[in-house]
């Protein structure tokens, strides 16, 4: 049976050799790019075009046409290709048209090798685009699904391909439509027919329904960097891709191996918080890896699910294959979910229109023709509706599935407070690449809840907000058990910073100006574990802010100067971090200039903050402290839907990871960081 997708659907392929039929009424340029696990194209070798159109296994058309087959054989990629998007562009000569809303909606087909549809795509709601990607082949749990993308680019080929990370993509863009100008790319032979009832016509494709496809489609945009460092220089037309070279231990990303085996690797460019696709990948290790170590489960049968492995996800370790596995549950529930609520949005659209449609015609307003009408509407729409929901659910039964294996195998860093790996805890000997800060859920998946994981050392700092907009559901709490619970959520932040740090190279320092967080702060001050007792009065204030603004400002200083060997003795070289409660209490204009001080400059040098905070009780500042609030992650003590997906526009409830009540796991996690670190003075 074939999969007719809407946007952002997925299906799993039962097939390896594959044929992707592409219809859209007028010449087209067809190309395909490969992407490691991260999405990235490294270089020009890894685009298929029809100046370059055989890579290992794929192949494309050498010309512009109106219909094309592209030839896919799965086992044939090479192990560092995790992603193949299919690319269709308009020429930029030859007098045709200059964007895809005035063609007919490209069609897409994927098609063993026999005929047999197994899934398709209708691009429709295209306007100034003159690119788009239609379809992504990728791995999952050790198979391969297709899923229906429709990202168009009004910028073109070469805004596309700079969208996934390739450094020469204007002149590759530019030589492409050079190719099919002047035809340098000679015509091949026809593929051979296929049977009748293999072969979808033309008329079919463009009368199927899709929702509206306007929008981004492929997952990226968010706070971090998708780093693409430079890569080797174009190879031979038709060599195959260089496999790739990652360097353990280090922040560049694998690129194609350098032509000098004595050269170093390639090196990221400098990467902010804004701009460009997300990263998944740790900043400080490789993100190409060999291939995850033979799935434990037997195989899945063709046409199902595979069964889920904990780990199954490429690294270098456990760790890291944990990490991209825990990414990639949070991608497909993402991007599940939006193909669900587009496929119910264009339900109800359609519904109205034929609706409209129905009422216009003054026949059918007497009688029981109208009714009728409208029930049939009505019965299309849940028809729609009823599939729709149909595919979300099984995606939602193997994510669960997978969420369930997942689980018990994270480590600490990863774990929830309430996971038995706790139990076994025991102080590190290395900094973990993330940590755990709470869990995503979406109202349409109750049961599943995805580890929200922040990199490590920390990119920013965090705002624990403990005001009423962070209680939409308990408006009826005061504002002292609002800051309590805030209070409490940040102590088991701090703790678990605490405990994923090796001994002696994470320090805390706590400011309480009016004592109100005392209760809170009682399991940090028994265990030990701070710096020193939180700071009280505005003069307690000052000390700890003076200190750490010095901090920042010396070893500024050292790096600048590049004499950080320099540094004093006792210099303490461990992260530091300043939790700060009841702001702006005991805050002078000068402290909070300080303040906003270290959460801009602090990340950079290892200092750290995590403020307690309601944004109303500094209201009096007024625009002075928003770019202070927009540096911090904000986080919530209580479940609250204040995470925004720029991609999909899901609105995704945060839970905080906190310690079950009447649980002793915290203290006896503190006492034996205490214990770790009084052994090694």
């Amino acid at each position: 049976m074939t999969a007719e997708l809407v946007r952002g659907q997925n299906h799993p392929l039962s097939q390896v050799h594959l044929e992707i039929r592409v219809s859209v009424g007028t010449p087209v340029v067809v190309a395909a790019t490969l992407g490691d696990d991260g999405g990235t194209v490294r270089g020009v070798e890894w685009v298929a075009h029809p100046g370059t159109p055989t890579l290992p296994g794929l192949e494309v058309s050498r010309q512009a046409a109106a219909d094309h087959r592209l030839a896919v054989d799965l086992d044939a990629m090479p192990e560092s290709v995790h992603r193949v998007h299919v690319l269709l562009s308009l020429p930029q000569a030859g007098g045709g048209p200059v964007r895809f809303g005035a063609v007919a909606a490209p069609f897409v087909a994927v098609t063993g090798l026999d005929g047999s549809e197994v899934a398709s795509y209708t691009l429709t709601g295209l306007g100034s685009e003159t690119a788009v990607v239609a379809l992504e082949l990728y791995r999952r749990q050790g198979a391969w699904k297709v899923r229906a993308v429709g990202q168009g680019y009004a910028g073109g080929l070469a805004e596309l391909l700079t969208d996934q990370g390739l450094p020469q993509a204007q002149q590759l863009a530019s030589g492409i439509h050079e190719a099919v100008a002047q035809g340098l790319a000679r015509s091949v032979q026809a593929p051979p027919p296929r049977t009748a009832d293999g072969d979808r016509s033309r008329q079919t494709a463009a009368s199927a329904l899709g929702p509206d496809q306007s929008g981004p489609a492929s997952y990226g945009t968010q706070d971090h960097q998708n780093p693409a460092g430079p890569y080797a220089s174009q190879g031979a037309p038709g060599s195959p891709p260089v496999p790739p070279v990652a360097v353990p231990g280090t922040g560049q990303p694998p690129g194609p191996a350098p032509a000098d085996p004595s050269a170093p690797g390639p090196t990221p460019p400098p990467t902010g918080p804004a701009g460009g696709p997300i990263d998944y990948s740790h900043p400080r290790r490789a993100t190409s890896a060999p291939p995850p170590p033979p799935p434990t489960a037997p195989p899945a049968a063709p046409g199902q699910p595979a069964q889920p492995v904990a780990g199954d996800a490429t690294g270098w370790s456990m760790e890291e294959r944990l990490y991209n596995q825990i990414w990639g549950m949070f991608e497909d529930l993402a991007r599940t979910t939006a193909a669900y609520r587009s496929a119910v949005d264009f339900a109800e659209s359609r519904l109205e229109k034929e609706i409209d449609q129905v009422l216009s015609d003054p026949r059918n307003r007497i009688g029981g023709q109208g009714d009728a009408a409208r029930e049939a509407a009505l019965a299309r729409q849940t028809q729609l509706v009823d599939q729709a929901r149909q595919a979300l659910d099984r995606d939602l039964a193997q994510l669960v599935a997978e969420a369930d294996v997942v689980e018990p195998a994270l480590p600490p860093a990863f774990a929830g407070w309430d996971n038995p790996v706790w139990h076994a805890y025991r102080v590190p000997m290395e900094i973990p690449m993330a940590l755990r800060i709470g869990d995503l859920g979406l109202p349409e998946s109750d049961r599943l809840r995805i580890p929200l994981l922040v990199r490590l050392p920390l990119e920013r700092g965090m705002w624990i907000d403990s005001g009423r907009t962070a209680m939409a559901d308990d408006v009826f709490v005061d504002t002292h058990e609002r800051r309590r619970l805030a209070m409490e959520s940040a102590v088991a932040h701090t703790a678990r910073l605490l405990a994923v740090y090796p001994a002696d190279e994470f320090t805390v320092h706590v400011v309480d100006p009016a004592g109100s967080g005392t209760q809170a702060l009682a399991p940090l001050v028994r265990a030990g574990v701070l710096a020193a007792p939180p700071a009280r009065g505005a003069a307690g204030v000052a000390d700890v802010l003076g200190r750490l603004t010095q901090r920042v400002d010396l070893v500024q200083m050292a790096l600048r100067g590049g004499v950080a060997d320099s540094l004093p003795p006792d210099f303490d070289t461990a992260q530091q971090l300043l939790v700060v409660n009841d702001f702006p209490h005991g805050f002078d204009d000068r402290a909070v200039t300080q303040l906003r001080y270290l959460a801009d400059e602090g990340p950079a040098v290892g200092v750290h903050l995590m403020m307690v905070a309601d944004r109303e009780d500094a209201a009096g500042y007024g625009p002075l402290l928003d770019p202070l609030w927009r540096s911090l992650l904000r986080l919530t003590p209580v479940p609250d839907d204040h995470l925004a997906d720029p991609w999909v526009g899901h609105a995704w409830t945060y839970e905080p990871s906190l310690v079950p009540p009447g649980s002793g796991v915290l203290d006896m996690v503190l006492r034996q960081v205490a214990a770790a670190r009084t052994k090694r003075s």
